[in-house]
C-alpha cells in the first residue's frame, strides 16, 4: 500500500507562533524579555525547541550557553503544552488534501521531531487525528529524523511498505531523512524559507495542497 508521510510543524500546520511564545516564556523567566520574534524567527521555530533557545540565548550575550539551553528546554515544553493551539493552524488545503489521499486508498502518517505526546495533543486539538494511520515523534524511538528509522516505522505502523512511500516536509532534516531512507522527498514552499528549499534538491516542490496529487503522481504510484 503506498504511504504518504508528513512532517508536522511547518508542513501540515503553522505552529511557529505557539512555539516562539513558549521559548519566550523561558527567556522572560530569566529576566531577558521576549528574545524571539514571531515573524522573523519562524524558520528557527520549525527547527525545534533547542534551536530556538540557542538563538535566543545567543542574542542575550556570551554569558549564556549549553547549560541554559538544557535547563530551559523542559520549561519550554511545559509552556508549549499549556498553550499548544493558541495560534497554530493547518495550512490552507491540508485537511482536504489528506482526506482526498485517504479516499483514493493511500495510507497516511506523521513523522515529526516534536515529542510524540505533544504531537498527538496538537493533531487532536486541530481535529485531524483520525486522518492518520500512524504518528511517530522525536521520542517514540531512541533515534529521530534524519535517522531513517522513525520514518520507516511510521510507514510500517500505518500498514504500508517503506519502499513505496514518500516524505513531505519543509526542512533539511526532512530532505536528509528521505535520502537516508532511499525514498522521494517533497518539500513545501509555503513555509518561511519559501522557494529557498529548492536548494536542498528535493525530488519535488509543493506550492500548495491543491497541487498535491499532481506533484505526488510521478513519485508514488496510486493504489491499485
Amino acid at each position: 500500500m503506498p504511504t504518504v508521510v508528513f512532517d508536522l510543524d511547518g508542513t501540515l500546520a503553522d505552529t511557529s507562533g505557539d512555539l516562539i511564545a513558549a521559548a519566550n516564556v523561558v527567556f522572560r523567566g530569566r529576566g531577558l524579555g521576549d528574545l524571539l520574534n514571531p515573524k522573523a524567527d519562524q524558520s528557527t521555530a520549525f527547527r525545534g525547541g533547542r534551536a530556538m533557545l540557542s538563538l535566543g540565548f545567543g542574542r542575550a550575550g556570551p554569558g549564556y550557553g549549553a547549560d541554559d539551553i538544557k535547563a530551559g528546554y523542559p520549561i519550554l515544553l511545559e509552556a508549549y503544552g499549556a498553550a499548544i493551539d493558541t495560534h497554530s493552524c493547518l495550512y490552507p488545503g491540508a485537511l482536504e488534501a489528506v482526506t482526498r489521499l485517504r479516499s483514493a486508498g493511500y495510507r497516511t502518517a506523521i513523522c515529526t521531531n516534536k515529542p510524540e505526546g505533544l504531537a498527538r495533543q496538537l493533531v487532536d486539538r486541530l481535529g485531524v487525528a483520525d486522518l492518520f494511520d500512524a504518528l511517530v515523534g522525536a521520542d517514540t524511538y531512541p533515534v529521530r529524523k534524519p535517522d531513517p528509522l522513525p520514518f520507516r516505522e511510521s510507514v510500517r505502523l500505518a500498514g504500508g511498505d517503506p519502499a513505496r512511500a514518500v516524505l513531505i516536509g519543509d526542512t533539511e532534516t526532512d530532505r536528509e531523512t528521505a535520502r537516508a531512507a532511499g525514498i522521494p522527498c517533497i518539500l513545501v514552499t509555503f513555509g518561511p524559507d519559501g522557494m529557498g528549499v529548492s536548494d536542498l534538491a528535493p525530488e519535488a516542490l509543493l506550492n500548495g495542497y491543491g497541487d498535491l496529487e499532481t506533484v505526488l503522481a510521478p513519485l508514488l504510484p496510486a493504489p491499485a
